[in-house]
């Protein structure tokens, strides 16, 4: 059966919860049949992140879908290329330090990200292919990904995807944000999950 590993991250910043967090809960309540899913929440920190997916990469899954959230999108942002830097908000370009000294400059996601795309708007689900995956935490999870799976000899395919803020979240806010309901990110990751199923049995 078909492995797929899906993390997402805990509360940071001003947000008491985390929009990537609430969708796959969302996501839990009704897992398809296939493929077999296991679940993690990861801390907003480099160092910690970093050795939780060392860890869970170790289990050499078939696929891997990193969640996140992003306060700026209003849409799910299916996100291509990891880049080898990272650095702290509020840091200034010239203080940021490579994720892997040495490392390749970035990786590309090896999955079918445009036709993910394609198949989530057909559903009524707004989503985009996306080639900037910032250079936070989300950056370094997915090159961490692609970096540890390609120097381990794994045959873990990942990628990230970006969520925007769900309408809970912003319930008290004077500030118009940007949200999409957890369901609806849900709903797209399920159908995601199920097209790994297809292309695996093709």
């Amino acid at each position: 059966m078909v492995r797929v590993l899906i993390t997402a991250f805990e509360p940071f910043d001003r947000w008491s919860e985390n929009s990537s967090w609430l969708a796959l809960l969302e996501l839990t309540r009704s897992l398809p049949e296939s493929p077999k899913i296991v679940t993690r929440r990861y801390p907003v920190d480099f160092a910690k992140a970093k050795e939780r997916l060392r860890e869970d990469l170790a289990a050499d899954y078939d696929f891997a879908l990193h969640l996140g959230q992003s306060s700026k999108i209003g849409r799910m942002e299916l996100e291509a290329i990891g880049l080898n830097v990272g650095g702290e908000p509020g840091q200034s370009p010239d203080e940021f330090q490579s994720l892997v000294a040495g490392g390749p400059a970035a990786y590309r996601s090896p999955l079918p990200l445009a036709r993910w795309a394609s198949l989530l708007r057909e559903d009524g689900i707004p989503a985009q292919v996306s080639y900037h995956a910032g250079t936070y935490l989300c950056n370094a999870v997915l090159y961490l990904s692609l970096h540890i799976a390609a120097t381990k000899g794994l045959k873990t395919r990942s990628t990230f995807i970006h969520l925007p803020l769900a309408p809970s979240q912003v319930l008290g806010e004077r500030q118009d944000w940007p949200t999409l309901p957890s369901e609806m990110c849900a709903r797209g990751v399920r159908q995601i999950l199920c097209d790994l199923v297809r292309e695996q049995s093709e």
